[in-house]
């Protein structure tokens, strides 16, 4: 089964590339039936079990879809209103509020943390502190690792601004900060600014009583289902819940700059800073930049053969996530799936929804084909279900 799964899939995929040329997207409608079609049979392929996705234009929302199990032992199907996580796509619902925090003149981009947080946060006498900005944690440039290990002390590895490298850490210091600002919790000004106002009901950087229900199982490489995670405190880097229609509402904002200021909303997706190969620099030599990834606040940057889009991904262990847009077509796909294995097909999605133009944020990332992953990593074909 999985061998004929895997045909279908390179027979219809080959089919797609031949109608569609780098930069030219597939009509909207196509697109949808195509990801209608196509996707349980990738989802097979790649063990992946359940899955939800949007498709989003600068009219709103386009397109919705669920696929395939929230559970594959108990066999519970994906629906309308079931949740993911969003894994490291909740670092860009959070900068969103935190921009129009900087709006409303509550905090400046560019002024040192420490004047709304004094002290020496968790890294006790380092003077460099006192240079960390807002801007410098949104664009990853704060010298904080992604996360410091179990036990051990938070440490600054290089001056803030001096080159990229991608830091959770950062994001929970920028939320500590702004608890003190606001003087209410992460979850409230999130709510308050970007759950409520856009209609995002079925989103939380919470645990809610409804998840024990509606929230997907992880899954590990044989497709075991390892759990809900059960987020007691917010954590702006990685603890947001939702469905793909409510971040799909939250893609149609960010493209067309809802709620923020013209110029705010242009510097959100501006280049910041390039990447070099890895989203560590912390203890590598110096690499060459990229022409073609960079960050802006709070979203990677893309752009190649005239296409400038902005994305991010998501990788909670054994549930993955990815979204991007692009700015020049006003188009883009945001997918949830609840596998280890899930970005091994967002190359596959993204070009059924985008067209064939290839995505360098994905390739930056590097993360293993679903033709690449170990046999033992991956069920039989019906696992993804109708």
């Amino acid at each position: 089964m999985r061998h004929l799964a895997t045909a279908v899939v390179l027979t219809l995929h080959a089919l797609a590339a031949s109608a569609a040329q780098a930069g030219v997207l597939p009509p909207l409608d196509e697109a949808a039936e195509r990801l209608q079609r196509q996707t349980p049979a990738l989802m097979a392929s790649a063990g992946v079990p359940g899955l939800s996705m949007a498709l989003v234009t600068d009219k709103g929302l386009a397109w919705h879809g669920t696929f395939g199990l929230a559970n594959a032992r108990t066999r519970e199907p994906v629906v309308e209103d079931t949740v993911f996580e969003a894994a490291s796509l909740s670092k860009t619902v959070f900068t969103y509020a935190v921009l129009q925090l900087v709006d409303a003149g509550l905090l400046e981009l560019d002024a040192p943390l420490v004047r709304y947080l004094p002290g020496g946060y968790e890294v006790g006498e380092d003077p460099r502190l006192a240079q960390m900005t807002a801007r410098h944690v949104l664009s990853h440039r704060t010298g904080f690792p992604n996360w410091r290990p179990a036990g051990a002390p938070l440490t600054i590895h290089f001056t803030p601004g001096d080159r990229f490298s991608y830091s959770g850490e950062g994001f929970v210091y920028l939320a500590r900060v702004v608890e003190r600002i606001t003087g209410e919790s992460t979850e409230r000004t999130v709510k308050r600014l970007v759950f409520e106002p856009l209609g995002m009901l079925h989103s939380s950087f919470l645990w809610q009583d409804s998840h024990a229900q509606h929230k997907v199982f992880g899954h590990d490489t044989r497709g075991e289902p390892q759990g809900q995670r059960r987020w007691t405190s917010a954590n702006p880097a990685s603890s947001l819940s939702t469905t793909a229609a409510d971040f799909g509402r939250f893609l149609v904002a960010v493209l067309n700059g809802e709620r923020l200021k013209p110029d705010t909303a242009a510097e959100m997706l501006r280049s910041q800073v390039r990447v070099g190969p890895f989203t560590s620099s912390i203890g590598r030599p110096a690499t060459p930049l990229s022409d073609e990834v960079s960050w802006g606040l709070g979203w990677g940057l893309q752009q190649r053969n005239g296409d400038e889009a902005f994305w991010h991904w998501g990788d909670n262990g054994n549930t993955k996530a990815f979204a991007v847009v692009s700015r020049t077509h006003s188009r883009g796909l945001v997918f949830f799936a609840n596998s280890v294995n899930g970005l091994s097909i967002a190359a596959d999605l993204v070009a059924l929804a985008m067209g064939e133009g290839g995505q360098p944020g994905l390739e930056w990332l590097a993360y293993r084909r679903w033709q690449n992953l170990p046999p033992g990593s991956r069920r039989d074909a019906g696992v993804a279900g109708p």
